[in-house]
């Protein structure tokens, strides 16, 4: 049986995460939710990784969770909530450890990114996308709450509140350019050129010295919810003390002076 994860070296110290179900616009599945979390855990360990680019196989990057053949692990209306809340709780497992990793993630959306999948792209640190990409918030048009899996927390802080309940609310399609006008990608790209575009901005990351980048990492996230300016401020000069004593930084100063 193929993978449902493909994950590949791209350039030193950057690994491409492929979710590998081209055949069903890489929906979710049981399989593909363990291969996930694995792949994770494996990021998570590997210090000779410094930026993951996470992108989809195929002419999307990913359709939700597979409902029609999610596996054994699929509920039923009649289940107990005790079980939903079980499978809930499984699935958000995975854009929070997303957010987790210690590299930078780059979401290089080539496609349909819906639900489940909108999920996974917001945890991640850097969106660009393709010309070709879709998003939406699909579960408003099941009869189920749109907010899941993070959106409520992560959507708000990227698009602004009411750009947010827009599109939560109406689970409508948003296009690659009002995505990147709503400032949800930085960037767009031509399709053809997207994983390129990827690769190469993970890799100006991973030359950069790793202590830093990652406290940088968690000050975005720590500081977007800081109880105030001096509560920031104290984070990032903790930082920058920590990140000032390294031998990395010490050489790289050295070289900027001499030029």
């Amino acid at each position: 049986m193929a993978r449902t994860i493909e994950l590949d070296t791209a350039a030193d110290g950057v690994a491409v995460l492929r979710l590998n179900r081209p055949d069903r616009l890489n929906a979710i599945n049981e399989v593909m939710q363990g291969e996930l979390r694995q792949a994770l855990d494996a990021l998570t360990a590997d210090r000779a990784v410094r930026a993951v680019v996470l992108t989809g196989a195929g002419r999307g990057f990913c359709s939700g969770i597979d409902v029609r053949d999610f596996g054994a692990g699929m509920l039923d209306a009649g289940d107990p909530a005790i079980d939903r809340m079980r499978f809930q709780e499984a699935m958000t497992a995975l854009p929070r450890a997303i957010r987790a990793l210690p590299q930078p993630v780059i979401a290089a959306v080539n496609g349909p990114c819906v639900g489940a999948g909108l999920a996974l792209c917001l945890a991640a640190d850097i969106r660009i996308c393709s010309a070709a990409a879709t998003f939406g918030n699909a579960a408003i048009l099941l009869g189920l709450s749109g907010a899941e899996m993070g959106m409520s927390y992560h959507l708000p802080r990227i698009v602004g509140t009411s750009v947010a309940a827009d599109w939560m609310l109406t689970g409508r399609t948003v296009t690659a350019e009002e995505a990147d006008r709503r400032g949800l990608v930085s960037q767009i790209v031509e399709p053809g050129g997207l994983l390129a575009r990827a690769v190469e901005l993970a890799g100006h990351v991973a030359g950069l010295a790793p202590l830093g980048v990652e406290l940088t990492k968690r000050a975005l996230q720590v500081n977007t919810d800081a109880a105030s300016l001096d509560a920031a401020l104290e984070l990032e000069n903790r930082n920058q003390v920590l990140s000032h004593a390294t031998d990395d930084a010490a050489a790289r100063r050295q070289t900027w002076t001499a030029k």
